[in-house]
């Protein structure tokens, strides 16, 4: 649509200006001559350019429409756009006068709630028509509003983040074969201009319903209802009131698939990371059995070793030859065997640890993955009845912590962070409520808010198995919890938040995973 516009333009330029008019504090207004008004409205969420014959009035509202009137003058002799974008930039010739006024440019972003009217400097000889230094900005766009880039006063303008569609104007026979297998309704993903509501009136010329791919016959007959909206991207007037509907839809669908995906995406990658933990402790058991193969030489052959050696050459059991075995020299023969020990006992329970864990987590991975691919093929209602169903079992938050009930109907809170631990363990916490943590691994806090009263054990494993699930040792299959009395409990002197010790626990273990939520 802005392509048609400067279509529109192109065959008149250069075109004599004949002053601006600023209708309200967002819309300038260009008089050219034998054309009529360039309207440039720029109110974000629906920024729009067009040619407008009416005659429009109206003095500047603002300090920029005030610097734009004054500043971008002379003819326009140029008027370009970025590949088919919503970006286009329009050259001033500058005046000559009482004040002459130089040669700038005027660049229009038509990007929804990031829409921007901004002067540049004029281009220089060997320069891009979208770069250069910003004269000034309509709106200053800030780290905190918008984390790719920014726009301000006296910066450097950098165009939206570039993108990788075909050009409807200039398809290639590969480009336009590859379009064969994609249902047109999402042709716009893979073709530069194509909106939500030029799909749909694409569809409409095409004869096609959204969800279909056109065969070897309807191809012909899409690509040239493509070059139709190329000439003409008139949009009917039903096409108008369905799109708006599907572009509702969409846009509905499509942030409810983020919410829905972002926890999951997370979830996949930390699943995929503590596989690679599993191989990583699978490659060193050979290290380990190298320490214990070298251990083994040294405990048997300590007496030939003496202390302050850097390395010594060994008898190999089997016969083979000499063994190498590199030596901290100021440690004996044993105590270097013993550290070769206890290293290699290190790597295999760790290795032991996480080989336990691997079949629950590549079952996470496999559902995780699986519910993936089940969201990117939602249908709307799909995505609304999951987020719904979603919402319902999402724990209760609190001020202090995540919020559960143990199956006879006690409260239990989590620690979400250190400083969540410290309020529920030293503040929230009373001396005769349960607290419960996973022992030998960092987790969160688990307070049972009992009121003295004794826990009955499913209590007990309910609260332990919070525990397990949001700790470290989460997925394992034997995950021992200590619980204890809040008045058992204290924070050391100098210790970070969250940091305690405690005594007079009692022990469970259970299944790493999360209960069934109460």
């Amino acid at each position: 649509m802005l392509a048609r516009v400067l279509r529109e333009l192109a065959p008149n330029l250069p075109l004599r200006t004949l002053g601006w008019a600023f209708p309200d504090e967002t819309t300038a207004a260009l008089l050219l001559e034998g054309v009529g008004n360039l309207v440039l409205s720029y109110r974000p969420p629906q920024p729009v350019v067009f040619i407008s014959k009416e005659r429009l009035r109206g003095d500047p509202r603002n300090g920029f429409q005030r610097f734009l009137a004054n500043r971008v003058r002379g003819d326009l002799l140029g008027a370009e756009q970025l590949k088919l974008d919503r970006v286009l930039v329009l050259h001033f010739a500058g005046e000559t006068g009482f004040v002459d006024q130089v040669a700038s440019r005027l660049l229009f972003e038509v990007t929804g709630r990031n829409a921007n009217l901004l002067v540049l400097d004029a281009m220089p000889e060997d320069g891009q028509p979208f770069e250069g230094r910003i004269v000034l900005a309509a709106r200053e766009i800030t780290n905190s509003r918008n984390r790719f880039r920014t726009v301000r006063t006296g910066g450097t303008y950098t165009p939206p983040p570039p993108y990788q569609k075909l050009d409807p104007r200039a398809l290639s026979p590969e480009d336009a074969a590859s379009l064969a297998s994609v249902p047109i309704g999402k042709w716009r993903d893979r073709i530069d201009g194509l909106g939500l509501l030029l799909g749909a009136e694409l569809a409409r010329r095409a004869g096609l319903p959204l969800d279909q791919a056109p065969g070897e016959q309807e191809l012909a007959a899409a690509l040239a209802a493509l070059a139709s909206i190329v000439a003409d991207p008139t949009v009917s007037e039903g096409v108008m009131q369905d799109g708006a509907r599907e572009a509702a839809r969409s846009d509905k669908a499509a942030a409810l698939r983020k919410v829905l995906r972002e926890p999951l995406d997370k979830r996949v990658t930390l699943l995929t990371h503590q596989l690679a933990d599993v191989t990583r402790a699978e490659a060193g058991l050979d290290v380990a059995a190298q320490d214990r193969t070298e251990a083994d030489l040294l405990m048997a052959y300590a007496h030939t070793v003496p202390t302050g050696t850097a390395s010594a050459l060994l008898p190999a059991f089997d016969g083979s030859g000499e063994v190498p075995v590199a030596l901290e020299p100021q440690l004996s023969a044993v105590q270097n065997a013993e550290k070769r020990y206890t290293r290699a006992r290190r790597r295999e329970d760790v290795y032991e640890r996480l080989a336990e864990r691997e079949p629950t987590l590549r079952a996470e991975l496999d559902a995780a993955t699986e519910r993936v691919a089940q969201l990117d093929g939602a249908s709307l209602e799909e995505l609304e009845a999951l987020s719904a169903t979603l919402h319902s079992e999402k724990p209760e938050r609190s001020p202090y912590g995540s919020r559960y009930t143990t199956p006879s109907g006690i409260e239990v809170l989590i620690g979400r962070n250190n400083k969540e631990n410290a309020a529920l363990t030293h503040r929230l916490g009373r001396s005769m409520d349960f607290w419960f943590h996973v022992q030998g691994y960092p987790g969160s806090h688990v307070l049972v808010r009992s009121g003295g009263r004794e826990l009955d054990l499913p209590d007990i494993l309910y609260a332990a198995r919070l525990a397990a699930a949001h700790s470290k040792a989460r997925g394992g299959g034997n995950v021992a919890v200590d619980y204890t009395r809040i008045k058992y409990v204290w924070r050391p002197k100098g210790a970070p938040a969250g940091q305690v010790h405690y005594t007079d626990q009692k022990t469970v273990w259970v299944e790493g995973t999360m209960p069934e939520v109460g």
